[in-house]
This record gives structure tokens, sequence and C-alpha cells, in this order.
């Protein structure tokens, strides 16, 4: 009788292929192949960064996997590449990671931990940027959305990669955000104590409160107003304003009741 061994190793050689098979991000073959317009780019000294074309829009992705006190995420405006977040149950925090354009404009793309709500809303969190070198416009927000989709009326809180701190809102569906108030923030290195930051809605009232070095919670400039009908969306988000490299923000110590005057 003949040896069967040759053949079982002929056998196994024409099953290998000839290169390995490795996973991907859905969505994206590798950063390199990303197609990212011109207009998303983030500005620089020899690009300015400008609103999206008449009409542009892309659906969110939605996973309705609750995440600590929270019952859903989501990629709004369909990035080009993925977001995720992890919640460290022991250390009260969550990681927002996010490759996306910008909040602002007249649509968003960003990462969004959402709980749905009505009526009146306190929502604080502590908020660290662990990468020094991202760009100074990448946002941590704090925000009440109607909906979501990338063009959603909305009510927000955002702390810069540079420290600016504003509030400001979509007004209405795919309109421009408009900016209420603002206050600039030295950002800290890692291992500072982290800059908080609060959102309250009082009925149709919408108030930005800080504490920049660890004094209490206090209220910067007055309210602005804002409509929501029905249930809304609230909870933390993070942008990286760069559409194809990819940044973290931890936002930590979150306060979320239903009712106002609980930002602390």
């Amino acid at each position: 009788m003949k040896p069967r061994f040759p053949f079982c190793l002929l056998a196994v050689f024409l099953c290998i292929p000839p290169h390995p098979l490795r996973a991907q991000l859905p969505g994206a073959s590798a950063n390199a192949a990303l197609d990212v317009p011109a207009w998303a780019m983030p500005g620089s000294a020899t690009h300015k960064q400008v609103p999206p074309p008449a009409g542009f829009h892309r659906p969110s992705v939605v996973f309705e996997t609750p995440i600590g006190i929270f019952d859903g995420q989501a990629d709004i405006g369909g990035p080009l590449l993925p977001g995720g977040a992890s919640y460290d149950a022991g250390a009260k925090q969550y990681t927002l990671n996010s490759a996306s354009y910008n909040i602002w404009y007249n649509r968003d793309e960003f990462r969004f931990l959402w709980k749905k709500m009505s009526g009146d809303v306190s929502l604080a969190a502590d908020i660290s940027l662990p990468n020094m070198n991202g760009y100074n416009d990448r946002k941590a927000v704090l925000i009440v959305r109607q909906d979501l989709e990338d063009d959603s009326k909305e009510a927000m809180t955002a702390l810069h990669g540079a420290g600016l701190i504003h509030l400001a809102q979509r007004p209405e569906k795919n309109a421009n955000i408009k900016e209420s108030q603002r206050i600039k923030a030295e950002i800290g290195h890692p291992g500072d104590k982290p800059i908080r930051i609060g959102l309250e809605k009082r009925a149709d009232a919408f108030a930005l409160f800080v504490s920049l070095k660890g004094e209490p919670m206090h209220q910067v400039g007055s309210a602005m107003n804002l409509h929501f009908d029905g249930s809304f969306y609230v909870g933390i988000g993070f942008c990286s304003h760069v559409p194809d490299k990819s940044d973290t923000a931890v936002l930590s110590n979150i306060i979320l009741e239903n009712s106002a005057g609980e930002v602390r």
C-alpha cells in the first residue's frame, strides 16, 4: 500500500490562501483608502473647513445596547470610521473614541451615548482629553437632541481641545448652530484635575455651568431658550474634528437627573 501522507500535505497546501485575511473596520478598507472630501478636512494654515454642500447628509448608525446609565449609543452622521465607547463602572468613567468631521454648521458627526428623556434635565461631567497632540477644535459635549439624525435640533455645551467652552444650539432641523455663551479654560495635563461642565434644561431654558479648577459649579452668563417637542435624547459625545483620525475623550463622575437644579 502506498503511503497517503504526501497527498494529505498537498491538500493542506492547496487549501491555504495566498495571503492572510485581516479583519477590517465596517465601511472602510483602511484609513488611506477613505474618501474624505476637501470641505470636511480640518482647518489649517493652508486650508479652511467649510460647511457641507447643500443637501449633504449621512444616516446615523444606532446601537440600542445600554452602556452605563445610557440607553444606547450612535455614530451620528455616519462617520467614515466607526467610533466606539466603553464604561468602567469602578472608575465611573466613559471612554469615547471617534473620528468625525464636526459638531457645527447644519449637520454633525460624533459618537453619542444617549438616554431618551422628557421634561427638565441636569447633566454634568468631568472631562479629560488624554491626547495632548489632538486637534485644537475637537469637542467633548453634553447635549440634548430632538432626534438621532445628523441635522437634529439640539442644545449643547462643549469643551474644545484648545480650552474653549461654549453653550450653543441648532434652533431647528438643518439650521446652522448658533453660539450663546463662551468661556476660555486652560487645558491641563494628564493627571491634572479635569474640567467639569454642566448643562441644565429648565422648561425651555438651557444654562451652562462650569468648574475650571475644582471650585463649586457656577453658571456662565444667561440661559438660552430652545423648545423641544415631547421626548428627546440626552447624553455625552465626542468628535475628533478629523474625519480620518480617531481621538479619545474621557468623561467621568456623570450626573444625569430628570429635574433642574441638580448640576453639581
